[in-house]
């Protein structure tokens, strides 16, 4: 899979998951993605200062991100 493939199925992803982020008052930026292995997203709004952010990260935007680009390894929030 090309990077730009990968890019394209990372905004899918994020796109997918979304609507849950802005239904908390929050949303997601894609930030950069590096090695084709390593996203950096921003979580902004409601979501950047939530206490189970990490759980949101981890749980639902990396699995969600792993199912349309399974060669990502990991996913990382970039602080503002």
């Amino acid at each position: 899979m090309s990077s730009e493939e990968i890019k394209l199925n990372v905004e899918k992803a994020l796109n997918e998951i979304r609507p849950f982020l802005e239904n908390d008052g929050g949303n997601i930026n894609l930030i950069s993605i590096e090695d084709d292995r390593l996203v950096k997203v921003q979580l902004i709004g409601a979501c950047s200062s939530c206490s189970v952010n990490q759980m949101t990260l981890k749980s639902g935007v990396e699995l969600t991100i792993k199912k349309y680009a399974p060669q990502i390894e990991s996913v990382v929030n970039i602080e503002a």
